[in-house]
């Protein structure tokens, strides 16, 4: 067996153990290399496991693309959370359409805004919730767990993908035939908003292209930053 098929095999078992001990559980799908790989693995080995993306309002127009390929390709419905309008409204009035760029405070507070708080919404009610989160996407999440209780949220975070490596999950994606976002072809390896998503060169960092005027340190949203209690892996 290869060291591919061992992960994709572990991925099932966390999925599975998912579904069946934390039910309700959700997928937060961001439609990246990562979660395309969990949405084909979902749509074939768990599919009553909910899938949501969060649109911002500010996402590439590959990103919507994606969104309808995924509609019409998998069975699993991918439901949608938007902004609250007079949120976004309030912030703008204030800041600017384009205020992100002013400061780490400014950039922080919309994406609490368009991310955050749609998550919450997205979260509410369920025991658990599943990322495609790896260790090796960037300085921050090195020290994730694969099954952890999120405190912030009040449930269960699953990260099937943790130990897998980029070639892994293209190689998964190229042998399954899995739809992608057709930026990754053009050099984006993390795909967020249009204005804070940039292409990078060789030798950079995967996800230097996201908010790349910020520090390393300082590159999360708010979505996956918080208190976090490991368990036993899976």
């Amino acid at each position: 067996m290869s060291a591919l098929q061992q992960k994709i095999q572990q991925a099932q078992a966390v999925l599975a153990q998912a579904g069946s001990d934390y039910s309700p559980v959700t997928f937060a799908n961001s439609l990246g290399a990562e979660d395309m790989v969990l949405t084909d693995l979902i749509a074939k080995h768990q599919p009553e496991i909910a899938m949501f993306s969060l649109d911002t309002g500010r996402l590439p127009q590959e990103t919507y693309d994606l969104m309808q390929e995924v509609r019409a390709r998998y069975s699993v419905p991918l439901k949608i959370y938007f902004p609250d309008a007079r949120q976004v409204e309030d912030y703008v009035s204030k800041n600017g359409v384009n205020g992100f760029y002013d400061s780490v405070e400014n950039r922080k507070a919309c994406c609490h805004i368009r991310k955050v708080e749609p998550l919450k919404r997205a979260l509410a009610g369920k025991k658990a919730w599943i990322t495609g989160m790896r260790r090796d996407q960037a300085v921050t999440r090195g020290s994730l767990e694969i099954s952890s209780f999120d405190a912030d949220h009040g449930l269960q975070k699953f990260n099937p993908l943790l130990d897998w490596t980029n070639a892994e999950v293209w190689e998964y994606i190229k042998q399954n035939d899995v739809p992608y976002n057709k930026l990754h072809d053009r050099f984006y390896p993390s795909i967020g908003c249009a204005p804070c998503t940039r292409a990078i060169t060789p030798g950079e960092d995967i996800r230097s292209g996201r908010w790349w005027w910020e520090n390393p340190e300082n590159k999360e949203c708010g979505l996956h930053v918080g208190k976090i209690t490991p368990i036993k892996q899976v």
